[in-house]
């Protein structure tokens, strides 16, 4: 089978599954039903922060609590405004219409950047101007225009510079351009580009550790190997340059069948996964919670939205899951919030991403059925 008919193969596959579960609208159920589907520890709550947000997907949030989200398929980039601050939002604005997946965004000095695929926007003084934004300034539009793997998360580090990964323009191939399948920053101008992470099939979540301000960045495994192989993953950069592993190497000891034969031979170490997470589950958006309203044992953990299988003969996945770290090391992966996924078959939801507030809760995005919920925690 060629490379270029197995790739249309799984485009049509994908195009199918987006279909059959994508579109609708939270607002046209009874959340209160929606809501008793989720499954939470003891003492924590999810309540509905905004629920006209199509196929919300990154999430960032403006000096002033503007709430700002991306999508993929949608094309929007939105704006959700809590004007009494009652953690419901009062009005969702559409600043930004018929983008190329434009996933990902982020927030500096009151401009908010957008990556659609090969070019990244930066729309200045956003707060104020919802309802009328300026012109967009380009940023960069030197990222490559490949659809396959081209949404973007972005974030700015602790070094001011802004993080973009790249994917690989594929199921499995090794790519020419050393571009793809990497980890990138620039300055907040669009200059400077560096790799710094090699072998990432395509990171779309990533945050800094609250204590050594490393990298950590979840990654999406390769199509077509099994249902249970190879796992997805958590990583780890704890240098520049590291590579972690893709094409040749998947988890902690698979050798791709087409390419570990050549990964044997090059002189270069791979790094292992920090935590091999679900096969196929779609690690999307993690971050380290650092808020004082959750209970002792989150502080400094990670959580992660995991979007869900497509192809898998048993869905998998749809959940928030929770990485425990003891001195840099994992030492547990576990279910934090479950239910979208009803009867490991019926899907009414697919979490994305997650954003920390002021106050400790934390916001989830749901580009299935455009909701972005808050969970909160209250002792007794």
């Amino acid at each position: 089978m060629s490379s270029t008919f197995e790739t249309s193969i799984q485009w049509v596959l994908l195009f199918i599954f987006l279909t059959t579960i994508g579109g609708c609208e939270i607002s046209q159920r009874n959340s209160d039903q929606i809501l008793s589907k989720l499954q939470l520890p003891d003492g924590f709550k999810a309540e509905i922060f905004a629920d006209s947000v199509p196929n919300a997907r990154q999430l960032a949030m403006g000096d002033n609590g503007i709430i700002y989200a991306g999508s993929r398929e949608a094309g929007n980039v939105y704006a959700i405004v809590d004007k009494n601050e009652d953690y419901k939002a009062d009005r969702v604005h559409t600043i930004a219409e018929d983008m190329n997946m434009p996933s990902g965004i982020a927030y500096r000095n009151g401009s908010l950047y957008i990556a659609a695929v090969s070019t990244i926007y930066r729309y200045d003084s956003i707060d104020e101007n919802l309802q009328n934004p300026s012109d967009p300034v380009i940023v960069t539009d030197e990222y490559p225009a490949d659809g396959h793997h081209g949404w973007k998360f972005i974030a700015f580090g602790p070094d001011n510079k802004l993080y973009v990964p790249v994917g690989a323009p594929c199921n499995i191939c090794n790519p020419d351009d050393k571009i793809f399948a990497s980890i990138t920053r620039i300055n907040p101008n669009g200059t400077g580009r560096e790799i710094i992470a090699e072998g990432v099939r395509n990171s779309v979540g990533f945050d800094w550790h609250p204590q050594t301000d490393n990298l950590w960045f979840t990654d999406n495994g390769r199509d077509w190997l099994g249902d249970n192989r190879p796992p997805d993953e958590l990583n780890h950069l704890s240098e520049i340059g590291q590579h972690f592993g893709y094409p040749y190497k998947h988890g902690h000891d698979i050798w791709d069948p087409k390419f570990g034969d050549k990964g044997r031979t090059m002189n270069r170490e791979f790094t292992d996964p920090a935590q091999a997470l679900g096969p196929h589950v779609a690690p999307l958006g993690m971050i380290f919670y650092t808020g004082d309203m959750f209970p002792e044992t989150y502080h400094n953990q990670i959580l992660i939205a995991e979007h869900g299988s497509w192809n898998r003969t048993e869905k998998i996945g749809y959940r928030i899951t929770k990485v425990t770290l003891k001195d840099g090391e994992t030492t547990s992966y576990e279910p934090f919030i479950e239910g979208w996924l009803q009867d490991n078959e019926s899907v009414w939801g697919r979490p994305v991403d997650l954003l920390q507030l002021p106050d400790g809760s934390v916001l989830i995005s749901d580009d299935h059925s455009g909701v972005i919920y808050r969970i909160s925690y209250q002792n007794g």
